[in-house]
């Protein structure tokens, strides 16, 4: 049985990495890599690490740290939790009508993303157990990875670099050029070599024309998913229609919250691989009984992420505890807001991701040599 805890202290950090290159995607560009680290502490002195999204909008990063701390901090500070999903669904009822009222659903379930994932971490510490064994404790010590983040244009030399770092399988973004996009994936798909495989990921650029196009004309090549061809939002008939014209599995659910949402996704048929992100939404409590679901179903859960070092931790760990045949997705553009919370290398070995066995997600502190990238810090206790 676990003990309580009573949490005393909350803080947030900031992070901004300038890039030369930028990160493209069809539907715009990051021309920084942003991230928001949380810590929470109990009245014993035990912590918790977590990350919250923050890609999108540009100006997000901060806005997800003020919101921690002048909307949410009173909702947690000095309440006693039993156990570590109880935040989670505590937050999720008490932000609703303040979160309808200035229309920022999705920032407020990031924000109790990132504090679910603390908790947890918190949690697994004072257990003294992985993160991954206070989930299940017969988890593996690793996961297979795949590289992520490469855009078409530039896949002729990244998908060789990313090859030489260990990886067999690659995600490439379209929704750029259509015709461009064809003849890229086409010749990327002819490079593979033996046992490798091939993603993309459209970022919902594309209606049912482009989409079918799309699939048409790479009905010859290998294809393990095909992410986002449409918008989220799009009718099931859309879905429905494209999923019936092409073998190639679909994926997607970066994009969808709440359990409901997710179950009315599995149960719609259309969604082969389920990529729920625990930075954006959930932590690790909702998207923990989401990649149940995702399996009970028959389906592939790939836990998607594209952030800094602890979402990708926590995003490694939770692969690990529900099990399944998926794949950790493991962005390849340079980024020391994630690197600098991974072991040299990158803790990549045969296409394989290990975790340590240190207590929680492994982190005791923010590594020294990203602190001059933080542009705000902010601390909130009783």
């Amino acid at each position: 049985m676990m003990d309580s805890v009573v949490i005393k202290r909350l803080e947030a950090f900031v992070f901004r990495h300038p890039i030369g290159v930028p990160v493209a995607t069809s539907f715009g560009v990051m021309h920084n890599r942003p991230a928001v680290f949380v810590r929470i502490e109990d009245a014993d002195g035990a912590f918790g690490w977590g990350e919250i999204f923050a890609n999108w909008p540009a100006a997000g990063a901060e806005h997800r740290a003020r919101l921690l701390e002048l909307d949410i901090a009173d909702l947690v500070l000095g309440v006693r939790f039993n156990a570590p999903g109880e935040l989670f669904s505590k937050l999720e009822e008490e932000t609703q009508i303040r979160a309808i009222q200035c229309g920022e659903l999705g920032p407020f379930r990031q924000v109790i993303a990132g504090l679910d994932t603390a908790m947890w971490d918190l949690f697994a510490r004072r257990a003294e157990l992985p993160l991954r064994r206070l989930l299940d404790e017969q988890a593996p010590d690793s996961v297979p990875v795949y590289a992520s983040g490469i855009a078409i244009h530039r896949a002729k030399g990244d998908v060789p670099e990313s090859r030489s770092k260990g990886f067999r399988a690659f995600k490439v973004k379209v929704g750029f050029d259509l015709q461009d996009d064809v003849a890229g994936v086409r010749e990327i798909a002819n490079a593979l070599e033996d046992g490798e495989e091939l993603f993309c990921d459209a970022n919902q650029a594309w209606g049912t024309g482009c989409a079918t196009y799309f699939v048409d004309r790479l009905k010859d090549v290998s294809i393990g998913w095909l992410e986002e061809p449409l918008r989220v939002d799009a009718p099931d008939a859309d879905w429905k229609q494209l999923a019936d014209a092409t073998s190639i599995p679909l994926a997607g659910g970066e994009n969808i919250a709440t359990v409901a949402d997710f179950a009315g996704a599995i149960e719609s048929g259309f969604l082969q691989v389920v990529q729920p992100d625990v930075a954006k939404w959930g932590g690790l409590t909702g998207c923990k009984e989401v990649a149940s679901k995702v399996l009970n179903a028959g389906r592939r859960y790939c836990p998607h992420f594209l952030g800094g070092g602890l979402g990708l931790l926590a995003s490694a760990h939770l692969l690990a505890a529900v099990g399944g045949d998926g794949l950790l997705e493991v962005d390849v553009n340079p980024n020391p807001l994630r690197d600098a919370f991974l072991p040299p290398g990158g803790g990549f070995n045969e296409s394989k991701f290990s975790m340590s066995e240190a207590a929680g997600l492994g982190v005791e502190r923010l590594p020294e040599e990203i602190l001059p990238l933080k542009t705000l810090e902010i601390e909130r206790h009783v």
